[in-house]
C-alpha cells in the first residue's frame, strides 16, 4: 500500500455539527508511504474514530476513505484479513492486550502467526524498554507505561506499509518514550513504511513530515 486517503471524511456523529475546523475532518488528505505524520487533537475530537476508520473496525462515517484509490467500503473480509496482515499495524490507545496472558506471549502470539521476528529480537526489545524482567509476568500485573511498551513490540512483529500509533506514550517518561521512538523507526525504516501517530498533548518525538490538527 502506497497510500491512504481521507476525501471529506467525517465521524457521523459530528454530521450535524458546522463548527467543525480539522485539517483531517471534511478535507481531502493523503499519507504517503515512507513519510511521517502526527496528528494533534483535543479529547473527543475523534482521534480515535480515525484509527478505527483506517484499521476497518469501523465505517460510521461520511465521505470516502481510499487505500491507493480504492474505496474501503468495497473490501471484503478477507480485504481486511490481507491489510491488517500485509499492509497495516495498529498500536491501540486502549492497547487490546490479553491479561491472562504473560508479557512475552502477547506479543508472540502475533508472532506466532507472521513468523516475522526472532525470539532473541523479541527479548532484545524487551530488555532495550527496560521489562526484560517482565517477559513471563502477567500483563495484567503490570503498569499501564508497561504494557505500552508491549503493545508496541507486538505492533512491530508483522510486515506493514504503514503504522498507526494512538497515543503510544501517553504513560511513559521521556527516556523510555525516546526508546520506544528509536525501535519504531528503526523498523518503520527498515519496512519503508509511513508512520501516523496520534495525540492529545504528550508525544513521541519523532521527526515528523507535516502535523495536523483535528
Amino acid at each position: 500500500m502506497e497510500t491512504i486517503e481521507l476525501k471529506n471524511t467525517l465521524p457521523r456523529v459530528f454530521a450535524r455539527r458546522d463548527d467543525i475546523r480539522s485539517d483531517i475532518w471534511h478535507q481531502d488528505v493523503t499519507f504517503e508511504r515512507g513519510h511521517l505524520y502526527l496528528v494533534e487533537a483535543a479529547s473527543g475530537t475523534g482521534k480515535s474514530s480515525l484509527c478505527s476508520y483506517l484499521i476497518g473496525y469501523r465505517n460510521d462515517y461520511e465521505g470516502i476513505i481510499c487505500f491507493d484509490g480504492k474505496n474501503v467500503r468495497n473490501n471484503s473480509v478477507q480485504d481486511w484479513v490481507d491489510i491488517r496482515k500485509h499492509s497495516l499495524s495498529i498500536l491501540f490507545q486502549e492497547l487490546r492486550l490479553f491479561p491472562e496472558l504473560t508479557a512475552y506471549e502477547n506479543v508472540a502470539i502475533k508472532n506466532n502467526l507472521t513468523g516475522f521476528k526472532k525470539k532473541k529480537q523479541i527479548e532484545n526489545w524487551f530488555g532495550a524498554l527496560g521489562i526484560g524482567d517482565k517477559m513471563q509476568v502477567k500483563v495484567g500485573q503490570m503498569s499501564f507505561g508497561q504494557q505500552q511498551r508491549v503493545a508496541m513490540m507486538r505492533a512491530l512483529v508483522q510486515p506493514f506499509d504503514f503504522l498507526l500509533a494512538d497515543e503510544p506514550v501517553s504513560h511513559l517518561d521521556d527516556e523510555n518514550g525516546r526508546i520506544m521512538g528509536e525501535i519504531m523507526m528503526e523498523e518503520v525504516r527498515a519496512q519503508g513504511a509511513g508512520i501516523v501517530v496520534t495525540s492529545i498533548g504528550k508525544h513521541i518525538m519523532l521527526d515528523y513530515e507535516k502535523t495536523f490538527r483535528l
